[in-house]
């Protein structure tokens, strides 16, 4: 399976992806000519209250459930510095076929994406991860670990800040080693056909 193998999704509105990729600068990967990627990049630059305030003095907010679950996904398949259009796709996708986001309109999953995607710019990955972690119900943990996981591993290539990624997700989740195994074992399953 290569990188970029095209999945046909009969559901999905492409309009559910507009916030998702309207952030995102458009980057081809090196000697890749044909297929976009989004390169991820934390801002360096402080704002005039940052500079004087501080960003540790920032009250980091809750997120509900569902923002957490995004959240998660989006910086499971945001972890390696890029994000594709397919990936983008698949975190709709994913999203898109579970209860939790059953009666979200694309304009809400927009909203969503805009609040989770402000975030990751702003402030970068380790501070939307950090936020999710706090907010995301016991009962979710393993789930979000799982398609995180499934995220991941749908392209077939899981490069070493993947599995970082991986590896720090389930620790910080609190999934006990054994799901956690039985979990990717499954989910490279389903991707390898």
């Amino acid at each position: 399976m290569g990188v970029h193998s095209k999945v046909i999704l009969g559901t999905l509105k492409p309009e559910s992806l507009t916030a998702l990729l309207y952030y995102l600068k458009v980057k081809k990967r090196k000697g890749d000519s044909t297929a976009p990627e989004t390169q991820i990049q934390e801002q360096t630059t402080m704002g005039l209250f940052d500079t004087v305030l501080g960003k540790q003095n920032q009250v980091q907010e809750l997120f509900s459930p569902a923002e957490a679950f995004a959240a998660i996904t989006l910086a499971a398949t945001a972890s390696d510095g890029y994000l594709s259009d397919e990936e983008a796709r698949g975190i709709s996708a994913a999203l898109s076929r579970m209860k939790l986001f059953r009666s979200y309109s694309d304009e809400v999953m927009n909203r969503l994406f805009d609040k989770l995607l402000g975030i990751l710019r702003r402030d970068g990955i380790n501070t939307l991860f950090n936020m999710a972690k706090e907010s995301l119900p016991q009962e979710l943990r393993e789930a979000a670990f799982a398609v995180a996981t499934d995220l991941i591993l749908a392209d077939g290539i899981v490069t070493e800040e993947e599995h970082s990624f991986l590896n720090d997700l389930y620790l910080a989740l609190g999934v006990s080693s054994e799901i956690a195994l039985q979990i990717v074992q499954v989910m490279l399953i389903k991707n390898h056909g």
